[in-house]
């Protein structure tokens, strides 16, 4: 039995698609790239899933296509949510790990700006992705997939 997890990568804005690879190449795992069609390239490296561009199609076919111990990238809260039970390893591009610990206080952080905006006052976005970001992401994702490796 293959007990190797697949990562699945919410693509359509995610700026650490060269480092799963690498991270995937090195741990010898499988990619899954999950994108709206209008977000279609050409001869991309992995496998390449397309989506309807409607909003939560990513989400959808992610949630639908995960099995326990999977590892999925996304910087969308929501989506982590509801990953969480179905255990999942859920990575932000940050290298942040979404977990039973912390989620209610980050959706509860989302709503608590949208309901700001709502209001029509203006909330900080988050802060621009740095070298640092892609690093921490890097060590996070190849720490997780050699938690696997020593199973």
């Amino acid at each position: 039995m293959n007990n190797k997890p697949t990562i699945h990568v919410d693509a359509d804005a995610c700026p650490v698609k060269d480092e799963i690879l690498h991270c995937a190449r090195l741990h010898d795992v499988e990619v899954c790239f999950v994108a709206s069609y209008k977000n279609m390239m050409n001869n991309p490296e992995g496998k390449w899933v397309y989506v309807d561009a409607d909003k939560e199609a990513a989400d959808l076919y992610i949630v639908n296509s995960v099995k326990k111990g999977d590892i999925v990238v996304t910087a969308d809260i929501g989506l982590a949510g509801t990953l969480l039970p179905k255990s999942v390893y859920v990575l932000s591009p940050r290298g942040k790990e979404y977990t039973d610990e912390n989620i209610f206080m980050l959706l509860d952080m989302r709503y608590q700006s949208a309901k700001l905006r709502r209001q029509g006052k203006h909330t900080k976005g988050p802060k621009a992705f740095t070298k640092e970001d892609r690093t921490c992401f890097t060590n996070k994702l190849l720490k997780t997939l050699s938690n696997f490796a020593g199973n």
